[in-house]
């Protein structure tokens, strides 16, 4: 191929090259999100790893975990009951490791409530554990074999604090009041009097143990240990931690915690003293899914005298990811960016924006889904100007289309001249044929922006929309394949295309329309088959992300359709006959210029049929346009 004289890059294969990097990045993110999940198990845990007087106790889980239930009713605890949250707390070891979510239920048709917390001696034990740490020749401290006395409380509300205290017979006593807010906040207030014969030196801390990996049905958002400190995030991701199985961060400020995509479990230390933080791991060396993992906060060192009393406080979160009760405890705390830990990925400043419209809008009409629906309003409302001139592009295109056609028949063999021409055709015309890439490449950060959202705001889990949609978080839950539920069989994943991916389709297909035609056969190829790529791998994806891309391509149509109108191109689907009418007026120079070209070929070559030689020059047969 001549390379041409500007070094310009031809219209049309700049457009190709969009076209295969717009295909590239849909595959790419449809892999990562469909093939690149970890596959996870339950997990029977390990120890974690030895530590000294300095850092958060071993914690440690029978080789033959027993069952949640027996667990807990088996042992003296003291109940927690608040609007939001249900559970319990064990007398020994005072620990917080029964926590159920009283508004979330585990599945879309269970009554079985979201259980975060586990008790150690479970298979998915995850518990918080708060107290203080010695030195190596300190007197006996709490453990988590410590049976503690409940002095004040029976059940711990809102309204309602329990006080818990232990003596160590050695002259130390150990009190720990917890309360509760209406929300997700658990509060303990330590206090240690020392009555023995001599000082020492005391260590507080906190820390949230996990044992496993969780098994999700996708890896959206952010999960696993996480934290900010300082003036840093840190994500030490399960993978990460299990190669490097201890990382330890010194900050006066942070949080540390264990994020799940709904879910979340936190420490909030005092944000007026230095602390130690730390993520742990042991990993498993059969099965890295049964590594168990730890996030502690330790303060600084607290000398005690003879007939002192010291204190500490520190703070719990247990609950859902729900974005504004995370920023009211960041400024009732003071504790810096606790929103963090909703994963809003690199797109923040996308997402944010829309989780809050979409909350806002739903806060109007009390349907997520109608939500979306105006969301996409304002979306396309934002990107209107730039969609105007790229459909006015593409209308441009469409009209001159048979010159374009006339063009690349009388210049086929000199590629160089042929794209001087084309340049020319768009400068007499005022057509600029790369105008109507840009809105496709504003498209992409946007459509990730909504399905961030879509797939990890906590109130989108199990929200319904009208008729048979009962969860936007989730895929349609129809299939064409069993004509919609009407045949008596399951559908495989990979094969549910639903009632609102064939309504996409069908826009697209609409939209595909109204396109310019494609210059070569392998745009036309690439035209012709990515709304089917694009729906098979849409619709695998939340229902409420669907419904969004479909009412964008409506009201793309119904712009794109206006426009052309309005420029007088012939619109193909709605105006057949005008459309053939402007195509013969147009196109008789090309017939004229591909019969000339057949006949020099035949006169060359008379043996061969004329279809034949026309299908070699044009790629098929004339004939076949026809119809």
């Amino acid at each position: 191929m001549t390379t041409p004289a500007n070094n310009n890059m031809h219209p049309s294969d700049m457009r190709n090259m969009i076209i295969f990097a717009l295909a590239s990045l849909l595959l790419w993110f449809a892999f990562d999100h469909f093939v690149l999940k970890p596959q996870v198990t339950a997990i029977k845990a390990e120890q974690i790893a030895t530590v000294n007087g300095k850092t958060a106790p071993a914690v440690a889980m029978p080789v033959a975990p027993k069952k949640r239930e027996e667990i807990i009713t088996s042992s003296d605890r003291i109940a927690i009951d608040t609007p939001e949250i249900t559970g319990s707390i064990s007398l020994k070891g005072a620990r917080i490791d029964d926590i159920s979510f009283k508004k979330h239920d585990d599945t879309l048709h269970s009554k079985k409530r979201v259980v975060l917390f586990s008790p150690a001696e479970t298979e998915k034990a995850y518990f918080a554990d708060a107290g203080w740490l010695g030195t190596p020749n300190s007197p006996s401290l709490p453990t988590k074999d410590s049976v503690w006395t409940k002095t004040k409380g029976d059940t711990l509300t809102p309204s309602t604090p329990i006080t818990l205290i232990w003596d160590n017979g050695a002259g130390l006593k150990f009190e720990r009041s917890i309360s509760i807010d209406e929300k997700f906040l658990i509060t303990i207030h330590q206090r240690m009097t020392n009555v023995s014969n001599g000082s020492l030196v005391l260590y507080p801390f906190a820390a949230i143990t996990r044992h496993g990996i969780p098994k999700h049905e996708d890896t959206v958002g952010y999960e696993g240990p996480i934290g900010y400190i300082g003036e840093d995030l840190v994500e030490a991701k399960y993978d990460g931690l299990i190669k490097k199985p201890e990382q330890t961060f010194e900050g006066q400020t942070g949080w540390v915690g264990i994020s799940d995509k709904y879910w979340f479990a936190s420490i909030i230390p005092d944000q007026k003293q230095k602390q130690l933080f730390r993520f742990l791991a042991q990993p498993n060396e059969t099965e890295k899914t049964k590594s168990v993992f730890q996030v502690d906060a330790r303060g600084d060192a607290i000398t005690s005298g003879v007939g002192d009393t010291i204190e500490n406080t520190q703070h719990i979160f247990v609950g859902v990811k729900d974005i504004n009760t995370l920023e009211n405890y960041e400024a009732q705390l003071g504790t810096k960016h606790f929103d963090l830990a909703v994963d809003f990925g690199k797109l923040y400043f996308l997402t944010r924006p829309m989780n809050w419209l979409i909350s806002l809008f739903n806060s109007w009409v009390g349907n997520f889904g109608v939500a979306i629906i105006l969301l996409t309003v304002v979306v396309r409302a934002a990107v209107f100007p730039l969609a105007n001139v790229s459909y006015r592009s593409f209308a441009g295109m469409r009209k001159i289309a048979p010159k374009m056609a006339e063009l690349r028949v009388k210049y086929g063999d000199d590629k160089q001249k042929m794209q001087q021409e084309l340049i020319a055709l768009y400068q007499t015309e005022k057509v600029n044929p790369m105008a109507g890439c840009l809105p496709l490449l504003l498209q992409i950060p946007i459509f990730f922006a909504v399905y961030k959202v879509i797939s990890i705001a906590v109130d989108m889990r199990h929200a319904p929309f009208f008729g048979w949609i009962h969860d936007l978080s989730a895929v349609d839950p129809l299939s064409l394949f069993n004509l919609f539920g009407l045949l008596p069989f399951d559908v495989p994943n990979f094969l549910h295309i639903g009632p609102w991916s064939i309504a996409m389709l069908c826009l697209m297909l609409v939209q595909k329309h109204f396109n310019p035609p494609p210059q070569d056969q392998m745009q036309k190829d690439i035209a012709n088959f990515m709304p089917w790529v694009i729906t098979f791998i849409l619709a695998k994806f939340p229902s409420g992300l669907v419904i969004y891309w479909t009412f964008s391509n409506l009201i793309s149509v119904l712009q794109q359709y206006a426009i052309m109108r309005s420029m007088n191109v012939p619109v193909y689907l709605f105006s057949k006959d005008e459309a053939l009418a402007y195509e013969a007026h147009h196109s008789s120079k090309v017939v004229e210029a591909k019969e000339k070209a057949i006949e020099e070929v035949k006169s060359q070559s008379p043996e061969k049929p004329k279809e034949v030689v026309e299908e070699s020059l044009f790629g098929t047969p004339r004939a076949k346009d026809d119809k």
